[in-house]
């Protein structure tokens, strides 16, 4: 009897793990900027809701331990009311996946969506179908899309730091939601002319098939760069700076694409503790390319650097 309750024990243990999710998210929903005569316990409650919601669905049919699972971050930012129940809010979306023999995290996105108009009414259910993604109040619908989009990218992007194009089933999903979004008054960032930094953007460029050698960057920043710096740091450097040579072709084959600007977002601090230890002769090489890959933190390079 005791042998049946143990195996019955590691059965239902085995099951929790073969069901395991793949987010440790952590939702922070900020409305500071909601005017006193709304209760602000709205907003505890949403942030509960989400945070459920990313972190009990699976999003995919992989088995993640728990040591494995994504740590993510998103800061929901309520700017202001549009109408009863109707909010027009920025998120902000960090995610980053562990560096084998290390305990370091490296940025794989930091990321502001800056134009999100969503309904939330306290306690409403906090849904997603992926083949209903419009749902019956499309601007309801609206909030959910949103960060069943971004889980989506955030699992791709994690995939294709560790296996070469890794992530194009959840790249897919993702793009599902682009072409079923939610439309109506006040709802943006889905569609081609919502701008040249958008939801519609950052797919499109991930699915682009003329835009392959993304995806080998991907891998061969993380995979072959980052995680072999503990056993190979010469190699992995070395790996690391041909990949920023093939995105800097990318880039000036397909100039002002959202992708570049996405990619390397936040790693300013990490190429430079990366190629500080270099040689001189690739300091001054990777100084040019992250000139112009990341122009924003030009002086930054060269004073690191040169």
């Amino acid at each position: 009897m005791k042998n049946k309750l143990i195996l019955f024990c590691l059965a239902i243990a085995m099951a929790a793990g073969a069901s395991a999710q793949e987010l440790q998210a952590k939702v922070t929903v900020i409305a500071s900027r909601v005017p006193t005569t709304v209760d602000k316990k709205i907003f505890t409650t949403l942030q509960t809701q989400l945070n459920n919601f990313l972190n009990n669905r699976k999003w995919s049919n992989e088995v993640f331990k728990q040591n494995e699972k994504i740590e993510c971050n998103f800061l929901l930012n309520i700017e202001s009311v549009i109408e009863t129940n109707v909010y027009k809010a920025s998120l902000t979306v960090q995610a980053a996946r562990p560096v084998f023999n290390s305990s370091y995290q490296a940025a794989l996105v930091n990321f502001i969506d800056a134009d999100i108009a969503f309904k939330y009414i306290e306690y409403q259910p906090v849904e997603f179908n992926d083949n209903r993604v419009q749902g019956s109040d499309a601007m309801a619908a609206n909030l959910t899309a949103v960060f069943a989009y971004y889980a989506y990218a955030i699992i791709g992007l994690d995939f294709d730091s560790f296996s070469p194009k890794g992530g194009e089933t959840y790249f897919q999903k993702a793009q599902n939601i682009v072409n079923n979004a939610p439309e109506g008054k006040n709802i943006s960032g889905w569609r081609v002319f919502d701008g040249l930094r958008n939801r519609y953007f950052l797919m499109e460029n991930l699915m682009n098939s003329r835009y392959n050698i993304v995806h080998d960057v991907i891998y061969s920043y993380y995979r072959s760069g980052l995680d072999k710096m503990y056993d190979a740091e010469a190699e992995a450097r070395s790996n690391i700076l041909q990949s920023l040579i093939q995105f800097q072709a990318f880039n000036k084959e397909n100039p002002n694409t959202m992708i570049v600007q996405f990619f390397m977002q936040s790693k300013a601090q990490e190429l430079i503790g990366i190629f500080k230890k270099g040689t001189p002769q690739e300091k001054q090489k990777a100084f040019e390319v992250l000139a112009q890959l990341d122009i924003a933190n030009t002086a930054r390079y060269k004073q690191d650097l040169q």
